[in-house]
């Protein structure tokens, strides 16, 4: 695992880790736009695989993966900071869908099906169903924008896809969001349950997910959009 002269060997590492760099970049892309590429992710991320590689000094008292999971993180948020990842378009398209959903919680007193969504949008359920798909990455709850104080240029990116341990647990650390938040998801209908619980709970990628619940990666990503958007719209009640 060595070299001769202390340091870690490269292509060893490289290969024992690549694994790791294929687990963060499925669990980043979830949160991400169609737009972005998986394998742009994994690419980036096995630069920073290499960089953790260099760097890592074993007197630091960290264990490498540690190490290398943050550097990996950083280096795939570094990149998408650089791009244009997300329009305005798609974050106005979620705005949409969560009000969709809001009023009609309100009218309905129950979460509304997806052809009620569909149809109080005024599209076609396979149309709804495109759109949830582009806007998967407009996600997930946080305090500035439950509060009504966020803001859409400033900070989205790290709110979102920054730390892992901030999306969601960020938010679960207020009592009161967090008693809200479990309130909320215990309302979803019952697939929509299924996929939150292993997606944030057991830190499933979609395509586990998809494999679990017999159905296609693109469909996990459409009900993981959409659970997102009922959370939202009943999380700014609170």
């Amino acid at each position: 695992m060595y070299t001769a002269k202390g340091t870690l060997n490269r292509d060893d590492q490289l290969k024992k880790y690549s694994p790791l760099v294929r687990r963060l970049a499925h669990h980043m892309i979830a949160k991400l736009p169609a737009s972005v590429e998986l394998d742009d992710l994994i690419q980036v991320g096995m630069i920073g695989l290499t960089e953790a590689i260099a760097r890592f000094e074993p007197t630091q008292g960290v264990q490498f993966e540690t190490f290398a999971s943050q550097r990996i993180r950083g280096a795939m948020i570094d990149e998408l900071r650089d791009g244009d990842w997300m329009s305005r378009g798609s974050r106005k398209s979620q705005k949409d869908i969560e009000q969709a959903v809001h009023r009609l919680q309100q009218k309905l007193h129950r979460a509304p099906l997806e052809s009620e969504i569909a149809a109080e949008l005024g599209m076609g359920l396979a149309d709804y169903q495109h759109l949830l798909a582009k806007v998967r990455g407009t996600q997930l709850v946080y305090l500035e924008d439950i509060n009504g104080h966020g803001d859409d240029d400033d900070g989205f990116l790290d709110r979102h896809v920054g730390d892992d341990d901030a999306d969601p647990s960020a938010v679960l650390q207020d009592q009161r969001m967090r008693i809200a938040l479990v309130g909320a998801i215990k309302n979803l209908p019952e697939r929509e349950q299924q996929i939150m619980s292993m997606y944030y709970e057991h830190d499933m990628n979609l395509k586990e997910i998809a494999a679990v619940l017999g159905v296609t990666e693109s469909r996990i990503c459409q009900l993981h959009s959409q659970s997102i958007a009922r959370l939202r719209a009943k999380l700014r009640e609170h």
